[in-house]
């Protein structure tokens, strides 16, 4: 009953808000990236800016290769990073041939100019540095066959296996035991560490901690890693309750160090601290796909919301306060300009001026906001 009561309540909210959201007045570039004749971009994993201006695309351009290795097969292509200038001229390709690249579902760029790939088909969370050069992988492709644990060592004793060094509980390879399934994780929840279930964003908090949106499939879960790497801890399972997910969509961090998961299928943002201690919630967004924070003194929330899964019936952008006050609201859906397809990424390291991927037009949309806000 709580639950249904949650749901309930974001539903009436989300309503509401909707009837009565001032529409925001925005011009828009919908023909932004020159690209060469024989280069092409596809569907809009991710879009982001650095610095400088220079514009990075992570686009799906392709199906993936198959090879088949002696346990596992591996996949390689369909998606493909560029680099192109602040005016959307192409300048060069990242990753070629990287491991990673798969199906490209987000990209972002961090304070220090690297450009992280999230691919939702390899299970991985790429960082380039500022020279295109590979810095770190999180997440890795699952073993097709299992693979046994090593036995442990009697004390004491020989290096030979003793009779306690076995597949079940007496050695701690079976299930329940350290080499196995855990008995006592929740259903959906994630593993700490080393295997993502289609990961779809990440975020940095002030420290250079590690957040990942891990994500769109059985995990539901918010891994946080340290700024090398190494896992800290996780929270999130799949549920309606507070704390629960049904999609993590996207993640940001205010400069507080609050984190903002979308909540895709309970069509809510929840809101956390570092250590995933649950805060408060809000609704009237619609369905959350992406998801970033502005950077100013008063710092903002841009939500792109499709109603369906095409996102060519309903579709809006939202800016929200960080309490979940809805400021205003612009575009709808369809393919021609300040019309939107899934829009799935969103830069917006200018308040006023975002960079808007979408997957079902394959394009991305150069938003100009205007200060002047019409009444629907």
């Amino acid at each position: 009953m709580a639950a249904l009561a949650i749901g309930l309540a974001l539903g009436a909210a989300s309503l509401a808000a909707q009837g009565s959201v001032p529409e925001i007045v925005f011009d828009t570039n919908a023909d932004l990236l020159r690209t060469p004749p024989d280069i092409y971009v596809g569907e809009i994993g991710g879009v982001g800016t650095n610095s400088k201006g220079q514009i990075f695309v992570y686009t799906r351009t392709g199906h993936p290769y198959a090879t088949l290795g002696d346990n596992r097969t591996f996949y390689r292509g369909g998606s493909r990073l560029f680099q192109f200038d602040a005016n959307g001229r192409f300048v060069r390709e990242l990753g070629q041939d990287v491991y990673g690249f798969n199906a490209a579902i987000g990209l972002r760029v961090d304070p220090h100019d690297n450009v992280w790939t999230i691919d939702a088909g390899a299970n991985q969370v790429v960082k380039f540095d500022t020279e295109g050069r590979v810095a770190l992988v999180l997440g890795r492709k699952p073993e097709t066959m299992p693979v046994r644990p090593a036995a442990p060592r009697q004390g004491g004793g020989g290096p030979g296996p003793g009779p306690g060094a076995g597949p079940g509980p007496g050695g701690g390879a079976g299930p329940g035991g350290p080499g196995g399934a855990a008995a006592n994780r929740r259903p959906g929840e994630g593993i700490p560490g080393s295997s993502f279930n289609r990961p779809t964003d990440v975020a940095w908090d002030a420290a250079g901690n590690i957040y990942v949106a891990d994500g769109i499939g059985t995990n539901n879960r918010v891994a946080k890693f340290d700024r090398d790497g190494r896992f800290i801890r996780h929270w999130g399972s799949t549920g309606v309750e507070p704390g629960q997910f049904q999609g993590v969509k996207a993640v940001a961090i205010d400069a507080q160090g609050n984190v903002y998961v979308a909540d895709t299928g309970n069509k809510r943002i929840q809101v956390f601290d570092a250590d995933g201690t649950f805060k408060s919630q809000f609704g009237g967004i619609g369905t959350p796909l992406a998801m970033c924070i502005t950077r100013g003194a008063t710092q903002y929330l841009y939500i792109s919301h499709s109603g369906d899964p095409d996102g060519m019936e309903d579709a809006a952008i939202y800016k929200v306060r960080l309490d979940g006050t809805v400021v205003g609201r612009f575009g709808s859906a369809g393919k021609l300009p300040k019309e939107f397809g899934l829009a799935n990424s969103i830069d917006c390291r200018n308040e006023n001026e975002l960079l808007i991927g979408e997957m079902t037009n394959w394009r991305v949309q150069r938003v100009a906001l205007k200060s002047a806000v019409a009444e629907r």
